[in-house]
């Protein structure tokens, strides 16, 4: 099809709105946060937000700040269902046990729930973002491999409480550190009752200094504005700081990935 000057018109436009949102994207410098629905995992949204962004990843400064700014507690709502384990823990596998749960009172529930409260030891799930030989848990053991679970760790939780309990199902929340694994407290829960039961649905309420219902953007205010509002600000690191970062980082080896993770990510 012949390209007319209208046609070009048009063209040069689009490109000068599109450099336009790209330069004032640049100028960017800071975090905020998304809301993930169930199923598409965290690539994926950020495939989708890449393209609603022009294709740019990070922003300034904050993409380096991410750790130090995510640092902190983080909240999850979790319902789940007794008398069912997956062998991935969540409602995404296969049910590989049937226990009875009719002996279970609200009562006993939320006494057992005390035990899980303060410093415990925790075993993470097989299906999990940990590495063995440099490859995830999860994808070896959807190639047919073998994998042993890892040994039990200590993990932290700062407050757990029962929403809602309605057999099968109930509904808590949690306050937990790093490296925790919501799926594998369900489970250890479950089997302190004499019973099973797997995740059915899990939320992430609160990440650090982010909360669900404050912060996190929807995929309809994935845009320019509404990102530009929400964002928070990375703060500027002294030159001062920045030199001793420096000469760290010449006499110290580099540190190596963490063995561990940063728990359920709903991948």
């Amino acid at each position: 099809m012949p390209v007319t000057s209208s046609s070009r018109a048009a063209i040069a436009i689009s490109m000068a709105i599109q450099n336009g949102s790209l330069s004032k994207l640049q100028s960017f410098n800071g975090i905020f946060a998304i809301y993930k629905k169930q199923g598409p995992t965290s690539a994926d949204v950020l495939n989708t937000l890449k393209k609603a962004l022009l294709k740019v990843v990070g922003i300034g400064e904050g993409t380096k700040m991410l750790t130090t700014m995510l640092a902190g507690s983080k909240k999850y709502r979790a319902v789940g269902e007794l008398g069912k384990a997956t062998d991935t823990l969540d409602v995404t596998g296969n049910v590989v046990e049937e226990k009875s749960y009719d002996h279970i009172t609200k009562e006993a529930f939320e006494e057992k729930l005390k035990q899980f409260t303060g410093e415990i030891m925790q075993v993470p799930p097989l299906y999990s973002a940990l590495k063995k030989d440099g490859k995830r848990m999860s994808v070896l053991l959807k190639q047919g491999q073998e994998v042993e679970a890892k040994p039990a760790r200590p993990v932290t939780v700062y407050s757990l409480s029962l929403q809602d309990f309605s057999p099968p199902y109930f509904t808590i929340d949690v306050e937990c550190g790093g490296g925790f694994y919501v799926r594998s407290l369900v489970d250890d829960l479950a089997k302190a009752l004499s019973s099973c039961a797997h995740i059915k649905e899990l939320t992430r309420t609160k990440q650090g200094q982010f909360t669900l219902e404050e912060h996190a953007l929807k995929e309809d205010r994935w845009t320019l504005t509404d990102i530009s509002q929400a964002l928070q600000p990375c703060p500027n690191p002294s030159g001062q700081q920045k030199n001793a970062k420096k000469a760290k980082s010449k006499h110290k080896p580099t540190p190596s990935k963490s063995k561990g993770d940063d728990g359920d990510t709903n991948d």
